[in-house]
């Protein structure tokens, strides 16, 4: 037993004077009934047993300070039993019964007069809930004599304040609280709350949480075929199940129920340990810690007008302010408020708990293959966090068929690439075609089979079966939207949540700190005016400067990303034109990929910088907004983010697909930026694999790089920076430091959960790469499949290990993110047809095979679309320095274009062919979008939102729920028949007495009609 930690008890007599040798007393003018509940609670709240401490008469400041030295307190040490073992080390109470369902944590400052008294102590409800200026009991108790009085900050003081006030109304909220500031972290108090069973029931009850009845019913299973195919696929998957019971296949299921203390008979009740599992718990405590308030202020430190000003303001605030968990949280009052693990997850001699069993079973790189305990996550993080892991599991499984098919198209492109006549005559040397210079002056004249590398490795990904994979991904994308539905809808069946409502949670939605102190701030402005009402609200008029603060501030962004691209078109147009006057032929030739590559890893980190940074900015923004709710704060921080990283992610993608090469000009009257930079060209085989470049690095560097490392190195190194901090804080007190840490202690040491939004962030813009420019970069399916395999367990380490344990949140589906997927597959659908239309060449072959071709072959369409350029045209001062450069004199060069020749009449106008390629460009765009477009809702049509097995279970669970209350209310109606003879019966023996009799036997007359109320 430590020195700190003797018991607190009150005098049966009363004491004038209540401090006596550094022995404290409790305060006596309390009334007998809180006497009695005080005596109550002593005996609940205790941290050890009387009976162990010995002591039960006086609460004792420190033992050194009546004359104990260290080896006595060490004798003492040596008599009791170690209390943090009989606790768990953190996990239950000091009397070792009652779990801790939730801590809260705060800061305080010691004394400088002496240290603070009992840490580890009770929380005594009477003394809170009656006086707010009486100490807390294992509190400081400040000394009452103005000499002696320690200086304090008043702003701790208000602090301390309001936190004592505000404990005391959570017991009286009935939850049971003990305070534990003796812990190895130096100045860190900590609140451990329990909920008993009573609060549970009642909480549950206004939550209409369902919980499992005694009603038991047979999941109704597949018959013939299909179960033999069942059978048989799941012994084929067992070795990749994980082994938790959650995921067994189930035959039967319990009924479940909105939870009702008035019908506590039909529940499962057999174990009231158990009924209501920890995540449940700390989902009731933390209701009861938002909607509990408190709403006074004290500043008690300050002196002359400073404090005029002060008492001013807290008449104010105790008028109009009210301040929950979260504006305790906001202002400082608690420095974190967090549910506790289930336990360690690594190390010798662990007690089997279910975050143990998930670190083995989910969090572990080495089950990459199997699949996820979802039922087990649900169970311990709650709905919200489970459907995200569902769902990405269910987006991983997807990737597999589309990985396997843009794999085939991949090798079905290099297998026919030797085959493709195009490239064939853009490799050919004797073809001999000059083409015009790439830049002003620097440039020279280069031979188009200088080119054939990049006309080869594009073949690679534009060929016909582009096109098909094109469609394939668009339905894959519908496919993938209804495959989750039912899976959802599957989920919440097994969840039991196939009644619950959104709009539920919404109306216990808590109004947010910031919305609170804004709603204050306007209501002490409206004080002198004599405009305050009984509940003010913010108006779009309080708001207006947020949201042209918000408009001003998307616009800059976006203008930022814009003008980032730009500079990075400009590195390319100078650095091609400074690489083309390099000496080497070697030099010369690789122009055009070293350009691509740097500029892409420019843009590549360039995107990782402002997606942090435009994060950051979404917040703010929303913050100033200052939304009323959590769920409203939360959909409009991921449009805004979603909007500045989509842009940044993509434009550089988009000025590639659909703006490089089309405003070039031609030779002669070429287009130029600020009068001395010309616009870059694509490459004789088209932009399409300068795409899939831009495509592939971006896409990759970022789940490499951000997604990946940033994941693994960041909390890594945060934890390194803890832990030194740590140990330099333990070398001053080694014996501290050898204590085993409390469990809340530990927890505490974690990075706080800061929400789904960014885990569900980059699996959006994964999802863009795969589906928007797919028919550009065949394996991005691939790709995003192993860096998904990965993500999974990564992201599943960090929630098991490295974060602290967020509340539970119920959620029947994904929320918003639904929408934006939907809204990215129809968006996909349209893009990939204008890459295929614009900008690979799939239309100007099938133009050239069916309308120009001589014999039905694609012989001579590398000629047909380029025109030609009489050398005798450039302008003054943009010919090529060097002629002869090539070893000949070059009369007329050719240029990537459908223009007439120099000889026509309407010499370099645009000719018919572009009118011809570009009108069915357009009817592709058309015949494509309307095309796929159907397909897919034929898709989502023909497949149902919910299984058919899950509405025949859903629909059976009610008329089972009607059959059982149907039988109780039978129950019932004879059970009142039963007592209604039994009355009239002994009604009727009663009459048959005498009347003296009678009178005698009153009180048995009167019992007997008296029974059925009794009952």
């Amino acid at each position: 037993m430590d020195k700190d930690e003797i018991h607190l008890r009150r005098l049966p007599a009363p004491h004038a004077d209540r401090e006596f040798c550094g022995v404290d007393f409790l305060p006596e003018d309390l009334n007998e009934a809180l006497e009695e509940t005080e005596m109550r609670v002593n005996k609940t709240y205790s941290c050890l047993p009387a009976e162990e401490k010995g002591i039960h008469i006086i609460n004792i400041r420190a033992i050194e300070d009546i004359g104990y030295d260290q080896h006595e307190s060490t004798l003492l040490n040596s008599l009791s039993k170690n209390p943090d073992a009989d606790c768990k080390y953190g996990l239950y109470f000091r009397d070792g019964k009652r779990k801790v369902d939730y801590i809260l944590v705060y800061q305080y400052k010691k004394s400088s007069a002496g240290r603070t008294v009992t840490r580890r102590a009770h929380y005594d409800s009477t003394t809170r809930s009656t006086k707010q200026e009486q100490p807390l009991p294992g509190k400081g108790v400040q000394l009452e004599t103005g000499e002696s009085e320690p200086h304090m900050d008043y702003h701790e003081d208000d602090k301390r304040f309001r936190r004592e006030e505000y404990e005391g109304n959570l017991v009286e909220a009935g939850l049971e609280l003990e305070h534990d500031e003796d812990t190895k972290i130096h100045g860190i108090g900590f609140v451990k709350i329990h909920a008993p069973w009573n609060v549970l029931c009642r909480e549950a009850e206004f939550l209409k949480l369902k919980m499992p009845t005694k009603k038991m019913y047979q999941i109704s299973q597949t018959h013939g075929l299909l179960k033999k195919i069942n059978s048989v696929i799941q012994k084929i998957t067992e070795p990749i199940q994980p082994k938790v019971a959650e995921h067994k296949p189930q035959t039967v299921k319990r009924l479940s129920y909105p939870f009702s203390r008035e019908k506590q008979h039909l529940f499962d009740l057999s174990d009231r340990d158990s009924f209501f599992d920890s995540k449940t718990r700390s989902t009731v405590v933390y209701e009861i810690l938002k909607r509990t308030t408190c709403t006074k202020a004290k500043y008690s430190m300050g002196k002359g007008e400073g404090r005029k000003k002060e008492a001013t303001l807290l008449n104010k605030r105790r008028k109009c302010g009210k301040y929950g968990i979260t504006s305790l949280l906001a202002n400082g009052v608690y420095s974190a408020a967090y549910p506790l693990h289930d336990g360690d997850y690594e190390g010798e001699n662990v007690e089997p708990n279910d975050r143990k069993l998930l670190c083995e079973e989910w969090a572990s790189y080495g089950v990459f293959y199997k699949y996820q305990p979802i039922d087990l996550v649900r169970k311990y993080f709650g709905e919200k966090i489970g459907l995200y892991f569902a769902w990405l599991g269910v987006y991983t499984q997807m990737l597999i068929p589309a990985s396997i098919v843009g794999i085939i198209v991949f090798l079905y492109g290099c297998a026919t690439v030797d085959e493709n006549i195009p490239s064939m005559e853009m490799c050919d040397q004797r073809n001999n075609i000059t083409m015009c210079p790439l830049c002003d002056r620097t440039c020279s004249y280069w031979k188009m089979s200088s080119a054939c590398a990049t006309a080869r490795a594009s073949h690679l990904f534009d060929n016909p079966a582009t096109v098909f994979f094109s469609v394939f991904m668009a339905l894959w994308a519908a496919t993938f939207m209804e495959h989750w539905k039912r899976k959802q809808m599957r989920l919440n069946y097994r969840w039991d949540l196939t009644g619950f409502e959104e709009e539920e949670e919404a109306v216990k939605d808590h109004p947010r700190a910031e919305y609170e102190a804004k709603v204050l701030e306007k209501s002490l402005r409206k004080e002198h005016k004599h405009k305050e009402t009984d509940k003010e609200k913010l108006t779009w008029k309080d708001r207006f400067p947020a949201y042209l603060t918000n408009f001003v501030g998307i616009i800059f962004m976006v203008g930022l990303t814009f003008a980032i691209v730009f500079g990075v078109i400009i590195y390319r147009i100078s650095t091609a034109a400074a690489l083309a006057i390099s000496s080497t032929p070697s030099g010369r030739s690789s122009v055009r990929v070293t350009v691509t590559a740097t500029a892409v890893i420019i843009n590549l980190v360039v995107i990782i910088i402002l997606d942090e940074v435009y994060g950051c900015i979404a917040r703010w923004l929303t913050q100033i907004e200052v939304p009323k709710t959590d769920k409203n704060f939360e959909e409009r921080l991921i449009f805004k983010a979603f909007l500045l990283k989509f842009v940044n992610a993509y434009t550089p993608i988009f000025y590639v697909a659909f703006f490089k090469g089309r405003f070039v000009g031609r030779p002669g009257d070429y287009v130029y930026i600020f009068h001395s930079f010309r616009m870059e060209e694509c490459a004789p085989g088209g932009c399409l694999m300068e795409l899939c470049i831009q495509l592939s690095i971006i896409m990759l560097g970022k789940q490499l790089i951000q997604n990946n490392l940033f994941e693994i190195g960041i909390p890594k190194m945060k934890k390194f920076i803890r832990y030194m901090k740590l140990k330099h804080q333990h070398s001053l007190d080694h014996e501290e430091h050898m204590k085993k840490k409390q469990r809340y202690e530990v927890d505490y040491n974690l990075e706080p959960f800061a929400g789904l939004t960014p885990e569900y962030m980059e699996m959006i813009i994964q999802f863009g790469f795969v589906t928007l420019f797919v028919a550009s970069f065949p394996l991005a399916p691939l790709f995003a499949l192993l860096n998904n395999i990965i993500e999974i367990r990564l992201d599943a380490k960090k929630f098991v290990t490295e974060l602290r344990r967020p509340v539970a949140v119920r959620a029947k589906d994904i929320g918003i993110w639904y929408n934006i997927l939907r809204g990215i597959g129809k968006l996909a659908v349209i893009i990939n047809a204008f890459v295929i239309s614009f900008t690979s060449d799939f239309i100007p072959r099938l133009v050239y095979l069916y309308m120009y071709s001589e014999n039905g072959t694609m012989h001579g369409f590398v000629n047909h679309t380029l025109s030609s350029f009489n050398v005798s045209d450039f302008q003054a001062g943009t010919a090529p320095n060097d002629p002869m450069d090539l070893g000949y004199e070059v009369v007329i060069c050719r240029y990537k274009d459908y223009r007439e020749p120099p000889w026509s009449e309407n010499k370099y106008d645009i000719s018919k062919d572009f009118w011809a390629v570009l009108a069915a460009r357009l009817a592709f765009v058309i015949v494509f979008q309307n095309l796929v477009m159907f397909m897919s809702e034929f898709v989502d049509w023909i497949i149902p939102d919910i299984p058919k097995d899950i509405s025949q279970q859903i629909h059976k669970e009610k008329v089972l729920m009607v059959e059982v209350f149907m039988r109780e209310e039978q129950g019932k109606l004879q059970m009142l028949e039963t007592w209604k003879d039994k009355d009239k019966k002994k009604g009727e023996n009663c009459n048959n007495h005498s009347p003296r009799l009678s009178r005698s036997h009153s009180g048995s007359l009167s019992s007997c009609h008296s029974y059925p109320l009794d009952v």
